[in-house]
């Protein structure tokens, strides 16, 4: 592709958005439907399984959303008696937040429907496909991380340039 024959559908990130966006579009839906989870809440809850206790803004950072987004998420859940905040263990101000027994259940019914759904879009590929999609993921998060690391190192340099340029003014 050149910029001359230049088409947004046709970028590798866009594609791998478009596809990530759909699965998790149906993925909500049926959460939604099955267990009146959103995704974000089910994906509270799954990490809280996997590491308990967690601090809100570990969860949000896990997820990927802000501490905003992630507050009324747990908010949320805490209402509905699936999670639990508790004084820090680590101490200060932190809180930590943990699934209880009701939140233990509900994930158990949820990874049923996640792991049927994975085998699903794993069914589609052969070993050999999915082995080259799991290598080719790694090398496209690992040039992504780099390029983000590269961008924030130049977005630094082009302030402390512009900061110079007016210390010298």
């Amino acid at each position: 592709m050149t910029e001359k024959n230049f088409r947004l559908r046709e970028l590798l990130s866009y594609r791998l958005q478009t596809v990530a966006a759909i699965m998790a579009k149906s993925a909500a839906a049926r959460y939604k439907a099955e267990f009146d989870l959103s995704l974000g809440e089910w994906r509270a809850i799954a990490h809280l399984a996997e590491r308990s206790p967690m601090a809100l803004n570990e969860v949000a950072k896990a997820c990927g959303l802000d501490k905003g987004q992630m507050s009324r998420v747990i908010r949320s859940l805490v209402a509905r008696e699936l999670v639990v905040r508790e004084v820090g263990r680590r101490g200060g101000r932190i809180i930590d937040l943990s699934l209880t027994s009701k939140g233990h259940a509900l994930y158990r019914k949820v990874t049923a429907v996640a792991t049927e759904r994975n085998n699903a879009f794993q069914a589609c590929l052969s070993e050999a496909e999915l082995l080259v999609l799991d290598m080719s993921l790694k090398k496209l998060s690992s040039i992504a991380i780099a390029l983000m690391k590269a961008a924030k190192v130049s977005d630094i340099s082009k302030r402390n340039v512009n900061r110079k340029n007016l210390l010298v003014d």
